[in-house]
């Protein structure tokens, strides 16, 4: 009996000095761990990365706002499931359909037609009409780079076009709003002329216009489109 008091003592003072060593290892490890990433982490903000790319953040699966992570080691696979980075898609001359909307949006100023930059391209690439041939054209036609023309407001043709219920009851037509004219515009330059191959400003201006100077002057905007 005295001799398993003994041991029990032994094998207690033991198992206490054990997981005294334990606990003595595992605090230096953490101390050194921490002074470690202190050099090689930085804090980051989901919310403000989100923000400045474009992500999507689902507050439901976020159990909080910054997370830790080594700055070697940022990644997919380390960045919460519940962010979304959206790809980037290029749809004219190596832009994104909202990248040539602001650079349309920018050359139609604050009259009339301000905002429609999106509508615009849009609707010619979805009628495989080339964008900035389109906006060219409406800028020369209506004017609305600086003030926009009688037509436009009164009748919301961007185009010149022609035809019936005629504006005012004259030979150019007039529209119910401006969004129709812009569809209206754009449909008429597909079907009468890039599904015939008529393509380009050069091919387009004898047809269209009965000036000599048309090409250049759309040309003209086409540049100023391509460096907006």
């Amino acid at each position: 009996m005295k001799k398993t008091k003994i041991m029990c003592g032994v094998l207690l003072t033991v198992g206490i000095m054990m997981i005294s060593i334990a606990l003595i290892l595992q605090g230096e490890y953490s101390l050194e761990d921490s002074n470690n990433r202190k050099d090689n982490t930085k804090q980051i903000d989901i919310k403000s990365v989100a923000a400045s790319t474009n992500m999507i953040i689902d507050n439901k699966d976020t159990k909080t706002e910054k997370v830790l992570l080594p700055l070697q080691e940022v990644s997919m696979e380390t960045v919460p499931a519940s962010i979304i980075i959206p790809p980037r898609v290029e749809v004219y001359d190596g832009l994104t359909l909202e990248e040539i909307a602001s650079k349309f949006n920018r050359l139609l100023g604050n009259g009339y037609m301000a905002g429609k930059g999106e509508m615009i391209a849009s609707t010619a690439l979805e009628y495989g009409v080339d964008p900035y041939i389109a906006l060219a054209i409406i800028l020369h036609e209506t004017g609305c780079g600086s003030n926009c023309s009688k037509l436009v407001i009164t009748c919301n043709n961007v185009g010149g076009q022609k035809g019936a219920p005629g504006c005012n009851g004259g030979s150019y037509k007039v529209f119910a709003s401006l969004d129709e004219g812009i569809i209206d515009f754009v449909s008429n330059l597909q079907r009468n002329y890039f599904s015939r191959g008529l393509n380009t400003v050069e091919k387009i201006g004898p047809k269209y216009a009965e000036s000599t100077t048309w090409v250049s002057k759309i040309n003209y905007y086409v540049g100023k489109i391509r460096n907006a």
